[in-house]
């Protein structure tokens, strides 16, 4: 594979945590609703980021997130009260991990491992606590400082620089595909945790492997 693998970074929202996990509580709101809410919520999330850094007005991920939420209650037609924000958004700070997260990461030490995320700190610290991993990252890295978006190439020198390892001894795993065809553009050697056999984007780059589960990567690592 190269040049060993001294460090591993994962992005957080999707590839550890379950965006997706917000369904139940957004049901019990909105009864039957519960999954559009959620689909609709996480588009524009994300949408709000890449507009934002091109517009180049930075708002950091617990207002885009907030502002993604008050679009996605219009566009499925429902009324968001504040104190329905309010419980929303703190289901943010307690997303699931996916299955196959807390028995993948303690086979990987020896390595470096960190988290490189979208999310600001005020939402990433108590995520990764409430989660119990942190006892088992090295680091949990916010675009925050920067001001940008991934996939900006900034974003994942941070990573680098942060981490102190070169580049191409770094593993960058995403469940995301623009995130891998981002970090793939910058120089990481890139893993696509595609667990729901999603198409990849036409973005013209692929990453080192695409595998299934998160179960798969330490043996791919070695």
């Amino acid at each position: 594979m190269g040049e060993t693998v001294k460090a591993v970074i994962f992005d957080a929202y999707g590839t550890l945590f379950d965006v997706h996990s917000v369904v139940s509580r957004c049901d019990e709101l909105f009864p039957t609703r519960g999954k559009e809410l959620s689909q609709l919520w996480r588009s524009k999330q994300l949408e709000y980021t890449w507009l934002r850094s091109l517009m180049g007005r930075y708002e950091d991920f617990e207002s885009i997130t907030r502002a993604a939420l008050g679009y996605a209650c219009r566009g499925c037609g429902l009324t968001l009260s504040r104190d329905s924000a309010a419980s929303l958004m703190e289901e943010y700070r307690r997303l699931a991990l996916h299955a196959d997260v807390a028995e993948t990461l303690p086979r990987l030490r020896g390595r470096k491992l960190a988290i490189l995320s979208n999310g600001s700190p005020a939402m990433l610290e108590p995520l990764v606590r409430h989660a119990g991993i942190d006892r088992v990252l090295d680091a949990v890295l916010s675009v925050d400082p920067l001001r940008i978006f991934k996939p900006h190439p900034s974003v994942y020198q941070l990573g680098v620089e942060r981490l102190a390892v070169p580049r191409e001894a770094i593993a960058f795993i995403s469940s995301n595909f623009w995130d891998v065809c981002g970090a793939t553009a910058f120089g990481f050697r890139t893993f696509w945790i595609n667990r729901a056999g999603a198409e990849p984007d036409e973005l013209g780059l692929s990453p080192a492997a695409t595998l299934r589960s998160l179960n798969d990567l330490p043996a791919v690592l070695g």
